[in-house]
C-alpha cells in the first residue's frame, strides 16, 4: 500500500479507495456476526430498501476486533494520525431489490451526547433520543469518514458518486452546482476494500439495478475533542 500516494489524493480529490484491506475470511467472519445479532433495538432500521444499525460499533463491540485489523489500524494511523479515533459508526444494508438512493448532498451532522446552546453549532435534530447537530467549519475539516465494503460495489448496486474537490468548497448548496465544469466520478470498491472520504465531499449513490446487494460499514473519525462539555455520542478509542 503506498499510504502517501493515498494521502495526497484525499488532499485534491477528498476521496480514494483501497482494495484488499480484508480478506474473504474476515469479510465472512463479520458478516456472520451481522446475522446474529437482536435487529429489534430502536437503534436499528429495517425497511424494503434499507436494513441500517446506528451506533454500530457500540451495539455490537464483539465486532471491533474484526473491523480494527492491523490493515486498516496502518490506514488510520499513516493517513489520520494516531490521535484519530471513532465518532460515529453506521452499518448499511442495501438489499438486492432496493429502490433506496440518495440525492448529492454534503455530510454536515455530527452526533453528540446532548442538546445544548453553542456558538456555532446549530441546527439541532433529535431522532430516537440521538442528537446531532452541524458543527463549526474547522470540526467538519477534520474529520474522515472510513467505508468498509462487504460487497464488491459499482455503479449498479448503489457506489458512491462523487465530485472530486468539492471537500476544499466549505458548505455546498447541491442545486447549484454547474455541471458544465464540475464532473462526477463513481467509486467502484471490491469486496474487502475501503473508500476513505472527507464529509464535505459533494456525495449520492444510485438505486440498484443488477440484483446484487451492497453492505457497508461507514465509520467516522476525529482527533478533536468538543467544547464546553459536550460530548461525542459513540466515542471509541482504537487499541493499538
Amino acid at each position: 500500500m503506498n499510504l502517501q500516494n493515498h494521502k495526497n489524493i484525499i488532499l485534491e480529490n477528498g476521496f480514494t479507495v483501497i482494495n484488499n484491506i480484508f480478506s474473504d475470511e474476515e469479510i465472512r467472519q463479520i458478516g456472520a456476526v451481522i446475522q446474529h445479532i437482536d435487529t429489534s433495538k430502536e437503534t436499528f432500521r429495517k425497511s424494503e430498501d434499507l436494513f441500517a444499525i446506528r451506533q454500530f460499533l457500540k451495539e455490537i463491540p464483539e465486532v471491533q476486533d474484526l473491523i480494527f485489523n492491523e490493515n486498516l489500524k496502518t490506514v488510520i494511523s499513516e493517513l489520520f494520525g494516531n490521535k484519530y479515533f471513532v465518532i460515529k459508526s453506521i452499518y448499511f444494508d442495501k438489499p438486492e431489490t432496493s429502490n433506496w438512493y440518495v440525492a448529492y448532498h454534503q455530510d454536515l451532522t455530527i452526533s453528540v451526547d446532548q442538546k445544548m446552546q453553542l456558538e456555532g453549532f446549530g441546527p439541532w435534530t433529535t431522532k430516537q433520543n440521538q442528537f446531532a447537530v452541524q458543527p463549526s467549519l474547522d470540526i467538519l475539516e477534520n474529520i474522515y469518514t472510513i467505508r468498509i465494503h462487504l460487497d464488491d460495489t459499482d455503479e449498479n448496486n448503489g457506489a458512491l458518486k462523487v465530485v472530486p474537490g468539492f471537500h476544499i468548497k466549505d458548505i455546498y448548496r447541491p442545486e447549484t452546482i454547474d455541471w458544465t465544469i464540475e464532473t462526477e466520478e463513481i467509486c467502484r470498491v471490491e469486496k474487502g476494500g475501503i473508500m476513505i472520504m472527507k464529509p464535505l465531499l459533494l456525495h449520492g449513490s444510485s438505486r440498484t439495478t443488477n440484483g446484487k446487494r451492497r453492505r457497508v460499514i461507514h465509520i467516522e473519525f476525529s482527533d478533536r475533542e468538543l467544547p464546553d462539555g459536550l460530548n461525542w455520542a459513540e466515542k471509541i478509542v482504537i487499541a493499538n
